[in-house]
């Protein structure tokens, strides 16, 4: 007698489970595995993948209150996105005018520009303001296939405007269907009012928004919430960033760092000593904390969009990463400054182009790897039973479409927890 489900999902094209190995990540140049299975079928219930496998054995096994027939299309994990900026007010559209001209971020960052203009202007934003913006950010993000996102704080820069942030992406988490993990970044950037004064500024987080955000996260969020810091040559040194971060974990946050987006300052060593979840950027990393890296559980996050957005033909060097063993994840970066994209097929065109990375691995980067940048591996990112049944449907039958076929919207249906949730037009 066959089981009843809430969905089936029947004979797509390619149906790519995306399976861990050894129950973790895909790493070095195993990265790719995509546990491809042609004309597959998908079994779910109460929100969780229930079965996988050949459409004939599914539906020999499993009845659906609904079907889908995903004839003719690829089947995916939905997409996860373990690095952006995605609640700000505001835009700086004039520096980007600026760095065409030939301007650098670093030169509009010591005039106080960058992320501190972005401050200003989500300072005098509302609540309701920056939940109104996010949240049109998220439906692009979602309608362009992710289906889990982290998003920092860090445009705040004083208790009560960080809070302010957390408290925005909570109300994005309760309206929205996206899976929602926030990061404090109080250690963004230095705000005017302490220039100078950055080590008065540190003081400020490790005594005043670090409780505060730990007691916010107590009484408004009981899942996992990060800490992070931007440990980069006019942000944060190393020592300021070691006393934010054993300062997060004594408050019982989780760990990232912002490192080596421009000047390497020893970031991915002390990242990999502290055992931080996350080291993200790595533009310039030397290759003696490359090798610590792929020798550690902590995932390197590459931002290919970061460069692109400055013009920079100097993109993160993943292959050595790859060379290292090193647990590779993909991520949008999305922010006013240079990276302004909610879309994570847009960072499968850049990884396949600038990366060298296969459709395959940046595939995997951007579901299976991400969700371990999250912590969330055993939960989302791959459609093996008992996770998460977070699925896109997709408008081609063939996984390398993805990242090859760019500058449109491939995604057909996205379905979150087993709920379908957004549908392309026609």
């Amino acid at each position: 007698m066959r089981q009843h489900v809430d969905l089936l999902i029947t004979h797509a094209q390619q149906l790519c489970t995306i399976p861990p190995h050894a129950g973790g990540p895909q790493r070095g140049h195993a990265l790719g595995d995509l546990g491809l299975i042609e004309d597959g079928a998908l079994a779910i219930q109460d929100g969780l993948v229930r079965a996988v496998g050949p459409t004939d054995s599914i539906i020999a096994a499993y009845s659906g209150e609904d079907v889908i027939d995903a004839s003719g299309r690829l089947v995916t994990p939905g997409l996860v996105d373990p690095h952006t900026h995605l609640v700000w007010a505001g835009d700086r559209a004039e520096e980007f005018e600026r760095r065409i001209k030939g301007v650098t971020y670093q030169q509009i960052m010591a005039e106080g520009g960058g992320i501190n203009r972005t401050v200003q202007a989500t300072r005098q934003a509302s609540l309701d303001e920056l939940v109104t913006s996010g949240l049109q950010r998220l439906d692009l993000a979602l309608q362009h296939g992710t289906t889990t996102v982290e998003i920092k704080t860090g445009y705040g820069l004083s208790t009560a405007e960080e809070i302010k942030m957390l408290s925005a992406i909570a109300l994005l988490d309760a309206e929205h269907p996206i899976r929602i993990i926030p990061t404090f970044l109080g250690a963004h950037a230095v705000p005017p009012e302490f220039a100078g004064r950055s080590d008065a500024y540190v003081d400020l987080i490790i005594k005043e928004m670090l409780p505060a955000a730990a007691a916010w996260k107590a009484e408004h969020w009981p899942g996992v919430m990060f800490c992070d810091v931007f440990c980069e040559e006019g942000a944060f040194t190393l020592e300021q960033t070691r006393r934010i971060l054993e300062a997060a974990l004594q408050a019982g946050l989780k760990l990232k760092i912002h490192v080596d987006e421009f000047v390497a300052l020893g970031g991915t060593r002390l990242g990999v000593e502290l055992g931080v979840t996350s080291l993200d950027h790595l533009d310039v990393t030397p290759d003696e904390e490359i090798a610590l890296l792929g020798a550690s559980q902590t995932v390197a996050v590459a931002l290919p969009t970061t460069p692109f957005g400055l013009g920079s033909s100097h993109y993160p060097p993943v292959h050595k990463l790859l060379d290292a063993g090193a647990i590779l994840a993909l991520a949008t970066d999305c922010n006013p400054g240079p990276a302004w994209t909610e879309n994570l097929q847009f960072v499968l065109a850049l990884a396949t182009r600038y990366h060298r990375l296969t459709q395959a691995q940046a595939l995997v980067a951007c579901t299976l790897n991400a969700a371990w940048a999250l912590a969330l591996g055993n939960q989302v990112g791959s459609l093996e039973p008992g996770r998460a049944a977070d699925v896109i449907i997709w408008r081609t039958g063939d996984y390398r479409e993805l990242g090859y076929h760019f500058g449109i919207n491939l995604v057909e249906q996205v379905i979150i927890a087993g709920r379908p949730v957004y549908t392309t037009p026609d």
